[in-house]
């Protein structure tokens, strides 16, 4: 009688968890380096914002002494009419230059990946090449075409008759939104390009069997299909204006309407490095980031809502249910009187019925 060979395999105990302990050994530099640089900087802002620092002398000479300050230096940050008035300033700033700056590189990004567009991959490298331009040499670079007697921009519209003031009070704000504009535009179309070449190639034939056009392709059916890619890009511009820094204090020293609180990140800036305020700088960042936090999640929230159609259905299923429970309330309690009613009639005949029977007994 012959014995036929095992041919099943065990998987051993020291290979599965060798096999479980493989992701985290890949993750590992990631992760430590994700608690380094964001998790603790994190946790200890939102401890510093708490803190104050006590100096005995005055420049602290004679002892430093930390100390829990509560809710203190929230209140000095919302009580600085500097800091509220840079953060209206960049909500301003915001509702101008981010919906300019989604439409210029949505635009750029349907025009390069139309049919008839002719080296396409020449002109994304062009548009994109102004994100790879750090933001202090950018900066430094549109300083120049703003400062009358070195821009050959203000020269031009001057030999017209012209007078601009890139770096006046009124206009200053938007040079700023000019230089970001130009340097993100790029950035963005390229995430848009990314969702556009994710579009299937039977959507376009369809479209194109239909009668369909190039502009009602990109209206109704291009623009729809990104939408996500916007509402992205969106975010991530409304995160980036909380956060404008490099642009202000470059341009700072040849524009005197920018103070050291122009914008908040400034504001922090200032209190931490010109007057050791480490605390208030803290909590300046913490409201920053909420401030962020709460403008992204409106956003979100309003372009993730169902369409007019759909909420009206909820509307109305809820209204229809809300009707069928007050009905069926109302006929149980025009049920129960009746109820009451009969039960005593049915006790006593029960009696009776009982004592019938004992007589015949």
């Amino acid at each position: 009688m012959s014995t036929q060979p095992n041919t099943t395999f065990r998987t051993s105990t020291k290979a599965t968890r060798a096999q479980k302990r493989a992701p985290w050994v890949l993750l590992a530099p990631f992760l430590a380096l994700f608690v380094l640089t964001f998790i603790i900087p994190i946790i200890s802002a939102l401890f510093q914002s708490f803190t104050t620092v006590d100096r005995k002398g005055l420049f602290g000479e004679d002892g430093v002494t930390g100390r829990f300050a509560g809710f203190d230096n929230y209140v000095t940050a919302l009580n600085d009419p500097g800091f509220v008035a840079s953060i209206g300033r960049m909500l301003l700033f915001g509702i101008v230059q981010v919906p300019v700056m989604i439409i210029a590189c949505t635009i750029l990004a349907l025009l390069l990946e139309s049919a008839s567009a002719r080296w396409p991959g020449f002109f994304r490298a062009i548009y994109f090449m102004p994100y790879g331009v750090p933001g202090v040499i950018a900066t430094i670079l549109w300083s120049f075409l703003y400062v009358p007697g070195l821009s050959p921009i203000v020269a031009l519209l001057q030999s017209i008759g012209l007078q601009p003031d890139f770096l006046g009070a009124n206009s200053v704000l938007w040079s700023i939104a000019n230089i970001v504009t130009w340097t993100y535009t790029g950035y963005n179309m390229l995430i848009i390009v990314a969702q556009l070449k994710s579009i299937p190639g039977e959507v376009y034939e369809a479209a194109k069997m239909d009668g369909a056009g190039p502009v009602q392709v990109a209206w109704r059916i291009q623009i729809p299909l990104i939408a996500p890619a916007l509402v992205l890009t969106t975010v991530f511009s409304i995160i980036g204006t909380l956060q404008l820094f490099a642009e202000p204090q470059i341009l700072s020293t040849v524009a005197p309407a920018i103070d050291t609180e122009y914008t908040p990140n400034y504001a922090a800036y200032t209190n931490a490095f010109a007057f050791n305020e480490y605390g208030v700088a803290s909590a300046q960042a913490v409201i920053i980031a909420l401030a962020a936090f709460i403008l992204s999640f409106a956003f979100l929230a309003l372009t993730n809502r169902p369409p007019k159609e759909e909420r009206d259905q909820r509307k109305r299923a809820k209204k229809d249910g809300l009707e069928a429970r007050r009905a069926l309330q109302t006929r149980v309690s025009a049920v129960r009187p009746v109820t009451s009613q009969a039960a005593p009639g049915l006790q006593g005949g029960s009696g009776l019925h009982n004592e019938t029977k004992g007589a015949d007994a």
